[in-house]
């Protein structure tokens, strides 16, 4: 890493910066408390990792929702996964967060240890690789994430059409963030007056998809960086709006977010893609929230393709991760945290994934780290 990158990603941890930062948040005057809710793994463990909790000033709370891809995928998914990957004339490819994450009565990395062809990729383009190399065998990609992970895989299917590879298929659990945003505010369960909205996915889908959160909901959202500095200047650019009672969708991220999104990106998503009703972990089916590949494009569908019996499903007993990922419990309620399910025994996929609330606050929950 060049000195040049260490002066950059200096300047977003400068300690003196963000004192001032929290003397101006603590200088403002709040008429109750104000709830604010993070919906970016990422986010969730910057907030951790640096302290971002013990700088505020009482009167700001912060809220982590559904914002990890791995956590959000349920139980079901990753059933028909390990049944597909147990399959003698398939090899399942795999991002490696996706193996410890407990389906109903097994895991990927359980089902690989008996004999599953199961392969641990880095990007979709690694398991086209795979199918290329061994033509006899069917290679099907687990495609977990949000809209930030969409258009490589759509670019992946549109690959192994321009090869002809007819061993290539994926199986599509894509998820969208503002449908998850607006059915956590229709539920009512959970106060919400701002939100931190997620760097990466805006990236791609721009600060225009997020406007009927302000029009429609009166809520201000702030597109946050993930340095600790972003996190808290996004902060105070909501208690701001909040204050000054108006809402609308600001971009504290600029280096990397533009109003209308990348349309490059978005062009490939949709021309792969369409959207489709999705089954989130704690959220049950939500309307218009996941994207499946378009007609023209199923002969890639592996649910399509395949008969797959992945059976009966199950949820764990005494595992909050719903909750948790609906900000209506904080991992610290949770009876299983940190005694039952640990990130070595992890019971639910909030502790698995390294952006897991559950995870984070295991990992950093004593608050002593600090912005460094």
């Amino acid at each position: 890493m060049s000195n040049d990158h260490h002066r950059y990603v200096a300047d977003f941890r400068n300690a003196e910066v963000a004192r001032k930062i929290a003397d101006r948040l603590a200088a403002r005057k709040l008429e109750r408390t104000v709830r604010l809710m993070e919906v970016c793994g990422t986010h969730t463990v910057a907030i951790w990792k640096h302290g971002i909790r013990q700088l505020l000033p009482e009167g700001i709370t912060l809220l982590s929702g559904p914002g990890c891809p791995v956590c959000v995928t349920t139980n079901a998914d990753v059933d028909l996964a390990i049944a597909l990957a147990r399959r003698p004339d398939v090899t399942l490819a795999t991002f490696g967060d996706m193996l410890k994450v407990p389906g109903s009565y097994s895991s990927l990395q359980q089902a690989k240890a008996e004999g599953a062809g199961i392969r641990i990729v880095y990007s979709p383009l690694d398991a086209l690789r795979i199918a290329q190399d061994n033509p006899s065998t069917s290679v099907v990609f687990f495609a977990v994430g949000f809209e930030t992970t969409a258009p490589t895989i759509a670019a992946s299917v549109l690959e192994a059409e321009r090869q002809e590879l007819d061993n290539f298929y994926i199986i599509s659990v894509h998820k969208l963030i503002p449908p998850a945003m607006k059915a956590l505010l229709d539920s009512g369960e959970v106060r919400i007056d701002g939100f931190i909205c997620p760097g990466h996915v805006s990236s791609i889908i721009g600060a225009r998809a997020y406007e009927f959160i302000a029009n429609d909901y009166g809520i201000p959202c702030v597109i946050s960086g993930f340095e600790p500095l972003d996190v808290l200047q996004s902060i105070d650019m909501l208690v701001a709006q909040i204050n000054e009672r108006r809402a609308s969708v600001e971009i504290e991220y600029s280096r990397a977010v533009r109003r209308e999104g990348n349309k490059v990106a978005l062009e490939l998503l949709h021309r792969v893609f369409e959207i489709a009703d999705a089954d989130w972990r704690g959220m049950g089916i939500l309307s218009r929230s996941g994207l499946k590949l378009r007609p023209e494009y199923s002969r890639y569908d592996a649910e399509q393709v395949f008969d797959i019996d992945s059976g009966p499903t199950r949820d764990h007993t005494g595992c909050s991760c719903g909750d948790v990922l609906r900000g209506a419990m904080t991992p610290s309620d949770c009876r299983l945290f940190a005694k039952t399910c640990t990130p070595e025994h992890p019971v639910g996929p909030c502790m698995v994934s390294s952006e897991g609330t559950c995870s984070s606050w295991y990992q950093y929950g004593g608050g002593t780290y600090g912005i460094r």
